[in-house]
C-alpha cells in the first residue's frame, strides 16, 4: 500500500534577489514499511523536499505539484485538516534537538503537548510519555527532565519518541544524526532500523551520507541540483553506482584496510551549481570526469538503467545504449 506518492514536484523559494528553485520536477513514491533514503551534497534540496511534505516552508514559497498523502493532497488541505495529519498522519525528525525542544520545558510534557493536540480527552497521556521514552531507550522517568540535562543523544531520542507519539503512517527522518559522534549515532540509526521495522513504518531518511543510507534504506534517490540524478535498490545504487554523481558520492567512502585509496586521488572537484544561475543542459556536467559535447546542450531524463533503477544521464538514454533496458 503506498502511503506517500509525490508528482512533479517543484518548490521555488522567493528572495530579494529573485526566485530561486530548490526542486525541480521530482517524482517517487513510499510504501507502507519501505524506507527511502535522499542523499546528496548541502543544498541539494533533500530538507526542501521534507518540509514540502508537511508544508512547514517559510511563507511565500511557491510549491507546485501533488503530494498525496493516503491519497490526499496535502498541499490542497485548508489549515485545520493540515494540522490534523501532522504528527497523527506524518511526522518529522529534526536534524537538531536543541532547536526542536523548547529549553524552558520538560521533555515529557512536550511529547504529551503532541498527543493532546489530537487526543485531548486521553486520560493516560503519562503512562503514554513513559511507554514512548522506553521504546526510544529512555527510562520513563527522564520524562521530569529538561532538555539541558541530557545528552545529545538522549535529546534526539525524545525527538523520535515526539515522531511516534501518534501512531503517524509515515515519519521523515532529516539528518537525525549529522550532529551526533560517530557511537552515538550507531546507536540512534539502530534505535531507528528496529522501530521502523517494529511499527511497519513508511519512512523517509534524508542524508548527505551515503554509507548510512545503504544500511538503513530499501531504496535511494540521489539529488543534485534540485533534481533526482538516479534511484534504484540501496545496496545496487551505493555498490554499483551508474550516475558519474553517484559513482563520485560513494568513491568519498574509504574501505577500511584498503590501502590504494590512500593513495588514489578522491573528491569531487568544484561546488554544487547556484540555483538561480543552474548550467544548461544536465547540471552536473561542469564537474563530470564523463561529461561530452551534448551534456552541456540537454538535459537528460530519468532513463530506465536496470532492474528498479533510472538514471538522469545521456550515457543510459536508450537510444545511446542501442535499445530499451529493463526496469
Amino acid at each position: 500500500m503506498t502511503v506517500l506518492s509525490v508528482r512533479d514536484l517543484w518548490v521555488t523559494y522567493q528572495t530579494q534577489g529573485g526566485p530561486v528553485p530548490a526542486v525541480r520536477g521530482v517524482d517517487f513514491d513510499v510504501d507502507r514499511g519501505e524506507v527511502l533514503g535522499l542523499a546528496g551534497e548541502s543544498g541539494c534540496g533533500k530538507s526542501t523536499i521534507a518540509g514540502a511534505i508537511l508544508r512547514l516552508l517559510p511563507d511565500g514559497t511557491k510549491v507546485d505539484g501533488q503530494v498525496l498523502l493516503n491519497g490526499e493532497d496535502v498541499l490542497t488541505m485548508k489549515v485545520g485538516r493540515l494540522r490534523a495529519v501532522r504528527w497523527q498522519e506524518a511526522s518529522i525528525i529534526f536534524q537538531g534537538a536543541l532547536h526542536g525542544l523548547n529549553p524552558v520545558q520538560r521533555v515529557g510534557d512536550q511529547v504529551k503537548e503532541a498527543i493532546l493536540i489530537h487526543y485531548p480527552d486521553r486520560k493516560d497521556v503519562d503512562a503514554r510519555v513513559a511507554e514512548l521514552l522506553e521504546q526510544v531507550g529512555l527510562p520513563g522517568r527522564r520524562a521530569r527532565d529538561y532538555p539541558h540535562e541530557l545528552s545529545g543523544g538522549q535529546r534526539q531520542r525524545v525527538m523520535i519518541a515526539m515522531a511516534l507519539a501518534c501512531d503517524p503512517d509515515l515519519v521523515i527522518a532529516d539528518e537525525p544524526t549529522t550532529a551526533l559522534d560517530v557511537m552515538v549515532q550507531a546507536q540512534v540509526l539502530g534505535l531507528l532500523s528496529r522501530l521502523q521495522r517494529d511499527l511497519g513504518l513508511a519512512m523517509i531518511f534524508i542524508t548527505h551520507d551515503l554509507s548510512v543510507l545503504v544500511d538503513v534504506c530499501d531504496r535511494i534517490a540521489v539529488m543534485y541540483a534540485g533534481k533526482f540524478m538516479e534511484t534504484g535498490p540501496a545496496s545496487d545504487v551505493f555498490n554499483s553506482p551508474i550516475h558519474p554523481y553517484t559513482k563520485s558520492l560513494a568513491a568519498a567512502f574509504p574501505e577500511i584496510g584498503d590501502t590504494k585509496y590512500r593513495m588514489a586521488p578522491t573528491g569531487l572537484g568544484g561546488d554544487p551549481p547556484d540555483p538561480q544561475h543552474i548550467p544548461s543542459g544536465c547540471p552536473f556536467h561542469p564537474r563530470c570526469p564523463e561529461a561530452f559535447d551534448e551534456c552541456s546542450k540537454r538535459e537528460p531524463e530519468m532513463y530506465p538503467a536496470g532492474e528498479g533503477r533510472r538514471a538522469a544521464c545521456l550515457l543510459v538514454e536508450p537510444a545511446r545504449v542501442g535499445g530499451s533496458v529493463s526496469e
